[in-house]
């Protein structure tokens, strides 16, 4: 039996209407003898995700348990995405949400055929339909006039991208071939051309609508043909045989990575810095996998090449300019370094979806190069807006710094510009501290290779290169993905558990700017020597 209950407002949200349903006394049959209860072979995202990789999309169907969990910071874009989809829900008012689960999806079917019927429906989400071993389920379905539909996808991305074309076209293809008539298909997203206020969301300029009708006529051939493609491939026993390369990271990181692509050694050729797909190809028609092993006249970068030089001999390389690019660096020398999240809606007045939102900051400061390192940081600890404090205290800090040392320029001067333009009595004394930004990351990739950098220049590949006791392997915050995601817990946990994460995050904030204050050492020690290769 379907039933119909009204839930309450929480929050921003408004009142809703959901579709539910009655499970069966046990022994009993269908709820619906006119649907079809065996289930689908590939459902919208299945099928988007055999777009990517029809590999992908074979164990998603069959093997499932191959995947790799998703991490804190993948649950965390899953959870923006929800929160995304209840607010443009909100500009469709009256509408009725289905819900269902996997084992009752043709109930979903059966709802969604009666509120399609009842013309007091005004919009449907989460509307159910299969066609042809398809199932998906259209996040908005808007009742138009002369019974037509609207179709809407939403997704909590600032853009059009190429896949959401395809995940589009896979519903206007099913709902469709179910008898309805759709006078748009289309996708919301946010605008990054939205700025908040404060309070309440504007949703009608806080989401754009894409009307892809021009777009999707023009796909039809291919998502048919990829479609037979796809119900091919899930007849077969085995996965297709499909070689690894850059699909398995775009546009998004397939959960069975690891299965296509094994750890190699740390002399395969895929360790060079910025190899490409076709360079790669191209050595393996040679025979070759090791690096020790490319030919002296084989095409590389010099970048490529030193690295190559490093990774045969098994030494350092460091270049004979290495000297002359640190005798730039004045005193006294801070180390700064920033951490941020920057979530889809716009959290403080002035911000944009997707701007960035700076909550922590490390600075090691040295006046002179014989003098004690001190250090200084700040970790925005409630839910107010950190950005002012933020700024005041880190300009009363870097005051008087001669040069301020940074690992990869273009972040911390891109946070110091969009503080400038929040916070103009500013944006002098933010002019002036990016005027003194020294960047670390491309002294160390021009100037050095280790083998042990195994092709990146990352922070967390070079320190434990070059300072062997320093790493981020046992730190509970290794990354600035995580911090992000610590930082977000920390501000609703308990009191232990916030007290044990805001030590996390000063340790891996303070982590990032001290290696900056080790690797320089460490590069004016092997400044002295003449450059060339020399033992690790």
């Amino acid at each position: 039996m379907v039933t119909t209950k009204r839930i309450r407002p929480v929050g921003m949200f408004d009142e809703v209407r959901i579709v539910t349903f009655d499970v069966p006394v046990d022994g009993e049959g269908p709820v619906l003898d006119d649907v079809r209860t065996v289930p689908a072979k590939i459902s919208k995202s299945k099928f988007v995700a055999g777009i990517q990789c029809l590999k992908r999309l074979y164990w998603e169907v069959h093997e499932p348990e191959l995947a790799a969990a998703p991490d804190a910071s993948a649950v965390a874009r899953l959870q923006q995405g929800h929160e995304v989809g209840r607010l443009a829900r909100q500009l469709f008012p009256g509408g009725v949400e289905i819900q269902s689960t996997r084992e009752r999806l043709g109930d979903a079917i059966r709802a969604t055929r009666e509120l399609v019927a009842n013309r007091e429906v005004p919009a449907i989400f989460e509307a159910t339909f299969e066609h042809g071993g398809v199932l998906v389920r259209v996040d908005i379905l808007q009742r138009r006039d002369r019974n037509r539909w609207r179709l809407l996808e939403v997704k909590s991305t600032a853009d059009l991208k190429d896949y959401h074309l395809f995940d589009v076209g896979i519903q206007r293809h099913v709902v469709s071939h179910c008898g309805l008539k759709l006078s748009s298909s289309s996708l919301m997203h946010l605008s990054r051309e939205y700025i908040f206020r404060g309070g309440a969301y504007d949703l009608g300029q806080l989401f754009r609508i894409r009307n892809l009708n021009r777009q999707l006529p023009k796909l039809q051939r291919k998502l048919t043909t990829q479609l037979r493609s796809e119900c091919h491939i899930l007849s077969q026993p085995q996965p297709p045989d499909v070689a690894p390369g850059r699909h398995c990271r775009k546009p998004v990181l397939c959960e069975f990575f690891a299965c296509c692509n094994p750890e190699r050694p740390l002399d395969h050729v895929t360790r060079l810095p910025r190899i490409n797909a076709r360079t790669v190809e191209e050595l393996k028609a040679l025979g070759v996998e090791s690096i020790r092993d490319i030919p002296e006249d084989f095409p590389l970068n010099d970048m490529q090449r030193r690295a190559c030089a490093s990774v045969k001999t098994g030494q350092l390389w460091r270049s004979t300019d290495l000297n002359k690019q640190l005798q730039t660096l004045k005193y006294p020398l801070c180390f700064m370094d920033f951490e941020t999240v920057n979530p889809a809606l716009p959290r403080f007045a002035g911000m944009k979806p997707f701007d960035y939102v700076v909550f922590q900051w490390s600075v090691h400061w040295q006046d002179t190069p014989d003098a004690p390192i001190e250090h200084f940081e700040f970790l925005a600890d409630d839910h107010a807006d950190p950005r002012l404090p933020f700024l005041e205290s880190l300009c009363e800090v870097i005051q008087g710094a001669a040069t301020i040392v940074v690992y990869y320029q273009k972040f911390e001067s891109g946070r110091l510009a969009e503080l400038a333009e929040w916070f103009p009595q500013y944006e002098k004394r933010i002019a002036r501290a990016q005027a003194r930004l020294w960047d670390l990351l491309p002294i160390i990739r021009d100037n050095v290779y280790h083998p042990a950098f195994q092709g990146s220049f990352s922070l967390k590949r070079v320190l434990p290169a070059l300072v062997p006791e320093m790493s981020y392997e046992s730190m509970e915050v290794s990354d600035g993905a995580e911090a992000g995601v610590a930082w977000e817990k920390m501000l609703t946990c308990e009191d232990a558990e916030r007290k044990d994460l805001r030590s996390s995050l000063l340790a891996y904030c303070g982590q990032d700017t001290f290696a900056m204050v080790r690797l320089l050492n460490v590069l004016r020690l092997r400044a002295n020597v003449q450059g060339g290769a020399e033992a690790p």
